[in-house]
């Protein structure tokens, strides 16, 4: 874990946003000692997001499958991806 105190990004974005690039984790900035905010590079910031909506995804379909969804084995849903493929 990477801490450093809000004036080191006042007096340094540039050093902490290379820091962030290179370590590609989230830099925790502290005020007057306590946490107030993260910083993080934009690849950290989007990896983390898709790897958020698709844990979404995952939780909306084992809530519908716990619901009585319909559902499709892995062979049925190959069958299905097939024939959809061979009509394109």
């Amino acid at each position: 874990m990477i801490i450093k105190a809000s004036a080191a990004l006042r007096n340094d974005y540039s050093a902490i946003s290379n820091l962030a690039k290179e370590t590609n984790e989230p830099i925790y900035i502290t005020k007057n000692g306590e946490g107030d905010g993260v910083f993080m590079s934009m690849e950290a910031y989007e990896k983390r997001e898709q790897a958020l909506n698709l844990r979404a995804k995952i939780i909306r379909a084992e809530e519908e499958r716990l619901s009585g969804a319909k559902t499709r084995s892995i062979e049925e849903a190959r069958k299905e991806l097939r024939e959809r493929a061979a009509s394109v």
